[in-house]
């Protein structure tokens, strides 16, 4: 499989403002890939420049290798499912589906064929002659996707198609498209702001940040291994410490921290730089002794139940909080009791700090 979407170094600027920067961004021939990140990031203002509603003010955009941005909207092969689902509230379900097909001048039997080709795909047989105000949110989700598929795009770009769903409808939907994707081998670009949507349905995931592609990978290399700062913070639940380089022996790793001192393992870091390291809740170990490679102590001050999960909320000496994950029924120390939270080093990501550069900068300026 090949790249079907191309976006090289594209720049999107309204006025004062910059929101989209140096893009670079390939997605691959039938792969799921979503656009995470809160809002203003730039992930809408990308999907749009690839729909062809906005134009990048420069750089390029490809699909299948042939640049679009001399392209309509409706010459290109890519087709848009928004949030709002955007029917036609005077038609058919059947209409509302073969619309897209009409404007086309297919044949009415090949219009008939593949209507009740989408209508079961979607789950939604003997709907056909209902109207969008007999319809539940997620049925009208449905029917919006199917009549973006009948055109039978290349790509198909979805804008928070399921946001305005409730939690167990969203996340029956989810897996109907995964499944709807995989099945028709359809090309999906895929925006959302939340978390565990994009990490249940992505092959990728690019994680947006203030304009800036800050990573893409897998849900797994997401998750487990943050690129930042901000994609340590962004993706789940996670335990930060900032702090300077103290102590470096081949790949060990000591950061001094405000409250003390901890360990992990990393490449290229120097004395005395600054950096950030993450500990994600269910890697948290807490002693009641002093552990080796770590110098901080807690005080235990809650508990919070989610279900099979139990939260240990403990406080360091600054106040800061960190949390500790347990399944139900395993052991966690008593509210009150003073601990040493630690952890295996291989399990704490060590992420280079971006303030470093400035740093270096401000000390080239002063050398100067």
């Amino acid at each position: 499989m090949g790249n079907i979407v191309e976006i090289e170094g594209v720049n999107k600027i309204y006025g004062t403002n910059h929101v989209v920067k140096d893009l670079n961004l390939t997605v691959e021939e039938g792969e799921f890939l979503t656009l995470l990140g809160s809002s203003g990031c730039g992930k809408t203002t990308t999907l749009r420049m690839i729909a062809g509603f906005e134009e990048p003010t420069t750089g390029s955009i490809k699909v299948e290798g042939e640049s679009i941005e001399e392209k309509e909207p409706f010459e290109r092969n890519v087709n848009t499912v928004f949030q709002s689902y955007a029917l036609f509230p005077h038609k058919t379900i059947y209409d509302n589906i073969a619309y897209g097909l009409k404007m086309k001048k297919v044949p009415k039997n090949e219009i008939k064929e593949r209507v009740t080709e989408m209508m079961s795909l979607v789950q939604l047989e003997g709907f056909e002659k209902r109207y969008p105000s007999q319809l539940s949110g997620g049925q009208k989700q449905r029917v919006a996707i199917a009549r973006a598929l009948i055109n039978r795009p290349r790509v198909l770009l979805l804008d928070e198609p399921l946001g305005a769903l409730d939690l167990k409808l969203r996340k029956q939907m989810q897996l109907e498209l995964k499944r709807l994707q995989k099945k028709l081998n359809i090309t999906f670009i895929y925006v959302t702001h939340d978390q565990e949507e994009a990490l249940t349905m992505s092959d990728r995931i690019a994680i947006m940040h203030d304009g800036v592609l800050d990573q893409l990978g897998t849900p797994t290399e997401i998750y487990e291994s943050p690129a930042t700062k901000f994609v340590a913070t962004f993706i789940g639940e996670t335990n930060i410490f900032d702090g300077t380089v103290s102590f470096v022996q081949d790949d060990q790793v000591q950061v001094m921290i405000e409250n003390g001192f901890i360990s992990g393992k990393g490449t290229n870091f120097k004395f005395g730089e600054y950096m950030t390291v993450s500990v994600r809740p269910e890697k948290m170990k807490y002693s009641d002794a002093p552990v080796d490679g770590f110098g901080i102590t807690a005080v235990v001050k809650d508990y919070v139940y989610v279900g099979s999960v139990i939260k240990c909320i403990v406080s360091l000496p600054n106040g800061n909080e960190l949390k500790i994950e347990r399944l139900a029924g395993q052991k966690l120390p008593e509210i009150g009791s003073h601990i040493y939270p630690y952890w295996n080093i291989e399990d704490a990501v060590l992420i280079h700090s971006k303030e470093n550069s400035i740093f270096e900068a401000l000390d080239s300026i002063v050398l100067a």
